[in-house]
């Protein structure tokens, strides 16, 4: 399975490759740093399409802007222009710069996008796992946009994917017991650690500690493993407080898949979670 769906990635980046203009490794900072750069993707001619801003996984410490798969190509084909961005990583800077680089990158597309296509109004912030946790803060602790002088009534929805930290308290508490009660030895450097190790940012770092009523959050589409244990639980305590702040939410638990799978099959037209994900977006834009 793994090689075909290989191969249908290749077929479909080959057969695409015409249908997108890619520009790779613009620098979204002044002096910018080798990972503050990103890639933009948009169709030929385009004008004033809606954004899709995409945050790469890698627990925070590694990853790249590249491993976007057949996303790209998906959102292109339905008139968007998509864009990935890079960030510093994990120990070199700690948590809090990088959720700063993640609002100067969306600062960079809210200023430069319509100059590749999109509309800086209409935008989508999308990530998987350390990604998802990102894109979630972002879109609800808006101190991150106003330091960049923008505010959150740009952001049209947020869909994280497969995300373990919108609340870094429990998964903390969560691991750590797991670990415990089978005589392991605790990580080195979990999400205690990568969170700063201080319970003050572990409950600031996570998405649901700034989930608040007219604080104009977008809707969200919180896609998740259906058998994955932490990231389902994690997924409905987000949606849950979301709800409670009568924020628009959906929850979509992916069948037979992995936190990899979820990922990678993300634009296939035949995959479930790529139906619900076009289905929220086109809903979210009428709005």
């Amino acid at each position: 399975m793994k090689r075909v769906s290989l191969l249908l990635t290749a077929l479909a980046l080959i057969t695409g490759a015409q249908a997108q203009e890619v520009k790779r490794d613009i620098p979204y900072a002044s002096p910018a740093h080798e990972r503050q750069v990103l890639d933009v993707y948009s169709p030929p001619q385009a004008k004033n399409l809606p954004v899709v801003f995409w945050i790469h996984g890698g627990g925070w410490q590694m990853g790249d802007k590249t491993s976007v798969q057949i996303k790209p190509q998906a959102f292109v084909d339905k008139g968007f222009v998509f864009v990935s961005t890079n960030y510093r990583l994990l120990p070199q800077v700690d948590m809090g710069t990088i959720v700063g680089d993640i609002a100067k990158s969306i600062h960079w597309v809210h200023d430069h996008v319509a100059e590749y296509g999109g509309d800086p109004e209409r935008l989508f912030i999308m990530g998987h796992s350390a990604g998802a946790q990102l894109a979630a803060l972002i879109c609800t602790d808006d101190r991150y946009l106003k330091a960049e002088g923008l505010s959150l009534a740009m952001i049209k929805g947020c869909v994280p994917v497969d995300g373990d930290t919108y609340d870094v308290p429990a998964i903390i508490e969560t691991a750590e017991t797991r670990r415990r009660v089978h005589g392991q030895p605790q990580a080195k450097f979990g999400h205690r650690e990568k969170f700063g190790n201080d319970p003050a940012k572990h409950r600031d770092f996570s998405a649901v500690t700034h989930v608040a009523k007219d604080k104009g959050i977008p809707p969200f589409l919180i896609m998740h493993v259906a058998d994955h244990p932490d990231t389902s639980a994690q997924a409905q305590r987000l949606a849950s407080v979301l709800k409670s702040a009568g924020v628009p939410v959906k929850v979509f638990g992916a069948q037979e898949s992995s936190h990899n799978r979820i990922n990678a099959e993300l634009g296939r037209p035949d995959d479930p979670g790529t139906k619900a994900l076009f289905e929220f977006v086109g809903e979210s834009l009428k709005k």
